[in-house]
């Protein structure tokens, strides 16, 4: 039976299930199974002629439209015939009325039905009625791939796993096989407004962005992969949220694509980041954490099913939060890299054409559990700092880039949240407390003096509030001056070969 329901409905159904239960906060404890993160090698668009243009790419891989609509027929008949109960979600994503998005959702896991109401925008009872979808998800990740009979021709790359769009300027499509990971839905959506979005030149990121208290009107953006700290510090105590990870904007501002957050848990602590903390309780989804069966409380330090744990909430549930989450200009753009090789400054300003490169290159070290087979800190260049994500080529998003920053006139700074004082395995994790000091440097405008950071011609300032200067200019305090000068070019020499790729 196709149903839609509600929070309490899909909490009271996963426990009667048994497929979850309630932590000593109310948060309802999920587990995604095999897959504990992205599968971005098993992801497929159809070739047609909405999607001829993209870049077409290890990102981008095509799959035969017939072959697509035969997975998305049998995903169709299989939950009308075999399944008892099948959820639907409708949604929209994005705040903003004029650029909204309607999302359908169909799902057999409860858990996912929860899921994808925190981290879309829900239809209001007015609204049903009129309500329309361009964008429909099948879910049928608890259904492998190869249990699919087949009438036609298979991929042979593809084996137990597929995440697979369709796009169309009418009526587009996403079907989900072979993984029950929650953020497979999530980023199916923004991979369809990374498409959508540009055809308008309004740009697409995957990024947070938070509002200043102290100073009324100041939006920052955040920019990076997961890990990054993204959620961490946009979901700041002196800041209101807008957003913790996809943001458009347009011509008349930003907004928010989702309407919930999805941050990562693991050592979370409440004095550390007590926005996220609070935000866990009954509606919330805990996902992939370790709970003592009696005490019914969450151990955010074990992370022995994945370091890949995760929290999905509402956005209201951040205290501070900008509901509808839509605001000005950014009068500020901050680049989260985790370096984990130690070399990058911990802050650095960026020019405009330093702010396409970096933007382009999206430099950062993938963090453990973000996606299937990373166990350790592995450095990598996304694009963007989304290049699974991207449907266009990373030029048309950072020409949209250089295009918005000199118009507004916003500064853009590089803020290494990775390795200080050697690499990963010698040095140190730079402290979130230090990190956020920064960020407030930023925003209050207290950097006055810089000095010029080696090889990457970057502008480093020299003191920060609240951060030992000894640390700002790694090359300072280096025991082998000449030796880090060396990997400091080596580094900058794959920047460059990186850059081939998409400068051609």
């Amino acid at each position: 039976m196709f149903e839609r329901g509600s929070t309490e409905k899909w909490i009271e159904e996963a426990i009667t299930t048994k497929r979850c239960k309630l932590s000593s906060t109310g948060a309802l404890v999920a587990y995604s199974g095999d897959k504990t993160g992205r599968s971005p090698k098993d992801k497929r668009i159809v070739m047609n002629k909405a999607s001829k243009d993209i870049w077409w790419s290890d990102v981008n891989m095509p799959i035969d439209k017939e072959l697509y609509r035969h997975y998305v027929n049998y995903a169709r008949s299989y939950m009308f015939y075999h399944l008892e109960d099948v959820h639907i979600v409708d949604a929209y994503a994005g705040w903003d009325h004029k650029h909204r998005v309607g999302v359908r959702i169909y799902c057999y896991n409860p858990y996912h039905a929860l899921f994808m109401e925190n981290m879309l925008i829900p239809v209001n009872k007015y609204e049903h009625k009129d309500f329309e979808p361009e964008l429909v998800i099948y879910n049928a990740g608890h259904l492998a791939l190869d249990e699919v009979t087949l009438t036609c021709n298979k991929d042979s790359s593809l084996n137990k796993t597929l995440i697979a769009l369709k796009l169309s300027k009418g009526l587009s499509s996403m079907v989900i096989y072979g993984t029950e990971y929650a953020g497979e839905m999530k980023k199916g959506v923004l991979t369809y407004m990374m498409w959508r979005m540009p055809l308008y030149d309004h740009l697409t990121l995957h990024s947070s962005a938070n509002i200043s208290k102290t100073k009324r009107g100041y939006v920052t953006f955040f920019f990076g992969l997961s890990g990054t700290g993204k959620t961490s510090l946009s979901a700041d105590s002196n800041s209101c949220l807008i957003g913790d990870d996809e943001h458009v904007w347009t011509n008349e501002g930003i907004f928010n694509i989702e309407g919930g957050c999805y941050a990562k848990c693991i050592g979370l602590k409440e004095d550390k980041e007590p926005e996220i903390f609070h935000a866990i309780k009954y509606g919330a989804v805990l996902e992939n954490v370790v709970m003592d069966e009696e005490t019914r409380v969450v151990d955010y330090d074990d992370v022995s099913i994945t370091p890949n744990t995760r929290a999905s909430y509402p956005l209201y549930f951040v205290k501070d939060s900008i509901i509808p989450a839509i605001a000005p200009h950014p009068r500020n753009i901050i680049f989260l890299t985790c370096d984990a090789s130690g070399l990058l400054p911990p802050i650095s300003k960026l020019t405009p054409e330093q702010a396409v490169f970096f933007f382009i290159s999206g430099y950062t070290s993938k963090i453990p559990g973000t996606e299937v087979g990373v166990t350790k800190p592995t450095p990598t260049f996304s694009a963007c700092f989304g290049e699974p994500f991207l449907v266009w080529s990373p030029l048309r998003y950072g020409e949209l880039l250089r295009q918005k920053i000199e118009k507004h006139g916003t500064p853009v700074y590089l803020l290494n949240t990775g390795w200080i004082e050697g690499e990963y395995g010698v040095g140190r994790r730079i402290p979130i407390k230090y990190s956020r000091s920064m960020v407030d440097a930023i925003i209050e405008d207290k950097f006055t003096n810089f000095e010029t950071f080696p090889v990457f011609d970057l502008e480093i300032p020299t003191a920060c509030p609240n951060v030992p200067s000894d640390i700002l200019n790694p090359v300072n305090n280096h025991p082998n001056p000449t030796q880090y000068l060396e990997d400091l070019q080596d580094l900058y020499n794959k920047f460059q070969e990186n850059y081939k790729r998409y400068d051609t």
